[in-house]
């Protein structure tokens, strides 16, 4: 591995404009900005909606290049998913919304790259509490009462339903 140029963006899904920076660094190595671009794209898609932060780490040598998407927060994805703009300042009284299970489980699955959880099971338990700490109920109840009946098995059919989504993200 030769020297690596890591140039860091923060882009939206579906971006067309090449930013400055990642132009610089790929022209000045005889690479294609468009392409490199094209590939940022692909990697993101999943994040529609948000501005995503992205690293591209370029081998000067071969001039190989992988990417590196850094997810938003998890409070981030439970906002824009209640349509929300801020977290509630008194979370056990004052909701911001609703979310039903199958929308916690897309949020876990979208986190698993910044998740250290090996499970779909475990990952879906992080965003519950999550969403009980800035006002977020869950098919109507507490996400703790939810945590609670994740680790019953109430919800072990959908999770399965995921398992291989899960394995894939």
């Amino acid at each position: 591995m030769g020297k690596l140029r890591v140039v860091t963006i923060k882009v939206k899904p579906g971006a067309k404009e090449v930013p400055p920076a990642l132009e610089q660094a790929a022209s000045k190595l005889g690479l294609d900005p468009a392409k490199i671009m094209e590939d940022v794209n692909k990697a993101i898609e999943r994040y529609k909606g948000f501005e995503v932060t992205v690293k591209v780490m370029i081998d000067e040598d071969t001039k190989e290049y992988e990417i590196e998407v850094k997810p938003p927060t998890t409070t981030e994805l439970l906002l824009h998913a209640v349509g929300a703009k801020e977290p509630s300042g008194d979370p056990m009284h004052k909701k911001i919304g609703d979310l039903p299970f199958e929308k916690i489980v897309e949020i876990a699955i979208l986190k698993k790259p910044a998740l250290i959880c090996k499970t779909l099971k475990a990952a879906v338990k992080t965003i519950l509490g999550t969403a009980r700490c800035i006002g977020i109920t869950v098919d109507g109840k507490d996400p703790k009462q939810v945590v609670r009946e994740v680790e019953e098995g109430l919800y072990d059919a959908v999770l399965a339903k995921h398992e291989e989504e899960w394995l894939k993200a």
